[in-house]
């Protein structure tokens, strides 16, 4: 019943998150869509322009991988489903109310080749040992990026976590004023050591980089 009366009329819930203020999560048309104030945080754009992301790696070659920002899980979907990715992700959520968000609404909890870590990416990337083939990084409060991932510290954890070989997908942000200034400084940080791509209007949105590790 609920699904038919979503194509007659969309049904909200909002929830009360201390990190991301209220966020939406909108049943119309029969799909669920997560949305912040300002932004889509999954299963809509957000997912497409990942998922862009992902035609530009090589899957079959990547035995784990990290996405940094959980949302609602629609990018663990994306590669669930329609890339048939069936290896080890480790995902990295700040926000409770959003790893509930994505239990509750879209079906997404841990399983054996699932982790999810409640933790801050900043912190987490510091402290974590092991090495991953592919880095996500998906990390908006709302519909911006905070400042400190653009920053070479961060940059350099990054690179310190993949292995040889292993590449990030960055998700620079959805605000064209400032995108390309924060574009210009992850290049600095990340061009020694990696083959990038650039795609900085993807959907007509959303700024991404991609890197592979240079052979040494």
């Amino acid at each position: 019943m609920k699904t038919l009366l979503s194509y007659i009329w969309p049904i909200t819930r909002r929830i009360s998150s201390e990190i991301n203020g209220v966020l939406e999560v909108t049943y119309s048309q029969g799909k669920k869509v997560l949305d912040s104030k300002n932004a889509n945080y999954s299963y809509g754009p957000l997912q497409e322009i990942l998922e862009f992301g992902l035609t530009k790696v090589d899957l079959k070659s990547v035995d784990n991988l990290l996405l940094l920002g959980l949302g609602g899980g629609s990018i663990i979907k994306s590669l669930r489903e329609t890339f048939e990715y069936k290896n080890q992700i480790y995902a990295v959520e700040i926000d409770p109310a959003m790893i509930q968000i994505a239990k509750d609404e879209f079906g997404i909890s841990e399983s054996w080749n699932l982790k999810i870590i409640h933790d801050d990416a900043f912190l987490f990337t510091k402290t974590s040992r092991r090495k991953y083939q592919l880095v996500i990084i998906d990390l908006f409060i709302d519909n911006k990026v905070p400042p400190i991932f653009y920053q070479k510290e961060f940059c350099d954890r990054i690179t310190r976590l993949l292995s040889p070989q292993g590449s990030f997908i960055f998700n620079v942000g959805m605000n064209p004023e400032n995108d390309n200034e924060a574009a210009e400084h992850l290049i600095s940080h990340f061009e020694e050591n990696f083959n990038l791509q650039l795609y900085p209007n993807v959907l007509k949105q959303n700024y991404l980089i991609i890197g592979t590790k240079k052979e040494r």
